[in-house]
């Protein structure tokens, strides 16, 4: 279904914009909300008016966003978070720390303008402030780890587990005493007996 929006809703659109939802999303939420109407033609007649008459008023709007978003110029975010090894977050980085990190700056902002896909793991992300329709600023963000030594200390320790497991084990060969010739010792019995012989013969 068609309707007329009375406010900005992130994602859908922007106050005095006609978009298409689901029946069910606008007749229950948007407009029992007070956040919708529906887009008959004389509504949309009557929005084209109004907007003839707010032409000044918009472009005021406009105008006040971009000053708001010149805040933001050069503006980068680093959010520090408890990481595992992996680089995996102890739960995530989302648009309340972006908020948090802004605030830090001097940077007041509504949450409900800001978006960002939650951070999951350590790295780069960009987070989007929506002042006007045709105004928005993007943030770079990047997630570090706050336990980076912890980390570092724990990783060194593993690989040096891993090191010392796969060491190959050193065996120390002992050579064997070398076994006699049994030709040798037949050798030495014949020459013991020729000259026991030979004494014997030189006795009688």
């Amino acid at each position: 279904m068609e309707i007329i929006l009375k406010e900005d809703i992130i994602g859908l659109g922007y106050k005095n914009e006609i978009v298409n939802v689901k029946n069910g999303y606008g007749r229950n939420y948007l407009i029992p909300q007070g956040k919708a109407v529906i887009a008959t033609a004389s509504a949309k007649k009557v929005l084209a008016e109004n907007l003839r008459q707010q032409a000044h008023k918009l472009a005021a709007q406009k105008a006040a966003a971009e000053d708001k978003a010149k805040a933001y110029e050069g503006v980068a975010l680093e959010i520090p978070a408890k990481v595992s090894v992996t680089g995996q977050l102890y739960g995530s980085v989302g648009v309340a720390q972006v908020v948090a990190a802004l605030a830090e700056k001097g940077i007041e902002v509504d949450r409900k303008l800001v978006t960002m896909r939650d951070a999951k793991r350590v790295g780069e992300y960009e987070a989007v402030v929506h002042f006007h329709k045709e105004v928005e600023v993007k943030v770079p963000v990047t997630v570090v780890a706050e336990n980076a030594e912890e980390i570092a200390a724990e990783k060194a320790a593993k690989k040096q587990t891993k090191t010392t497991e796969e060491a190959p084990e050193v065996v120390e060969e002992v050579s064997a005493e070398e076994p006699v010739a049994e030709s040798t010792i037949e050798e030495e019995v014949e020459e013991f007996l020729e000259a026991k012989a030979e004494e014997t013969e030189a006795n009688e």
